[in-house]
């Protein structure tokens, strides 16, 4: 019997926030990242939240923020700090993701995690749920294991598609069985891969192409899960 795999996007998906968002702030509470950082995506924040402006351009200014302050950082301290924030957050995750993961585990699935925030905290987050291989972004690390600022390979991070066909080559499966669960419209190209595709608390440009493929989606709300 072929290997079956499950693709899972994290931040959002699984984790009920972002680990990049989590991680930059506690690089500023902590003072490796100046305290003014967090002015850069502050009024993004504020928008959002007001649900007046969008959460891809909150997210966006994090990014930004973490691109400009982490070089110069040592990978100790950042390994440190990440672990930390996986520590603190990793028990707040969405119940349906959680118990589907677990479910999916014990059916022998192999359990792939893609997503765009650091690997490094990613890989420790990731642990605690069994997950098989995890891709994340990597940052290069340059002289005195302090980060450059340059992200490796970032194009191939970029396209999740590219990476799911990359498991199943070297697992030397193929796609029969497979599931992948995204909350974005970024995980298109992913979904489209898929057997069962799962689309997650989706926002509107990724449910909007749900109801066009016919996509199962599900959302979850306080304590309710249901599809739509």
């Amino acid at each position: 019997m072929s290997t079956r795999v499950a693709f899972f996007d994290i931040d959002g998906t699984v984790f009920r926030s972002s680990l990049l968002i989590e991680l930059v702030e506690a690089l500023v509470v902590r003072g490796v990242f100046p305290s003014e950082a967090s002015e850069h995506y502050k009024k993004a924040y504020e928008a959002w939240r007001a649900r007046s402006g969008s959460y891809e351009v909150y997210i966006n200014a994090v990014v930004e923020t973490f691109l400009t302050h982490i070089r110069g950082v040592s990978y100790g301290t950042f390994a440190d700090i990440g672990r930390e924030v996986v520590h603190s957050q990793e028990q707040y995750v969405y119940r349906y993701t959680r118990d589907l993961i677990a479910r999916l585990k014990k059916e022998g699935y192999y359990l792939v995690a893609i997503s765009q925030s650091p690997k490094t905290i990613l890989d420790a987050f990731c642990e605690s749920y069994g997950f098989n291989k995890v891709y994340g972004r990597v940052y290069e690390i340059g002289p005195q294991d302090r980060f450059t600022g340059v992200v490796t390979d970032e194009h191939l991070i970029s396209n999740k598609a590219t990476i799911a066909r990359r498991v199943i080559e070297k697992l030397g499966t193929n796609f029969e069985g497979s599931i992948a669960v995204g909350d974005t419209e970024g995980d298109i190209p992913l979904l489209e891969l898929a057997e069962t595709a799962i689309c997650f608390n989706p926002n509107k440009a990724l449910y909007a192409h749900a109801c066009m493929q016919s996509w199962k989606v599900v959302v979850e709300r306080k304590d309710v899960v249901y599809e739509l």
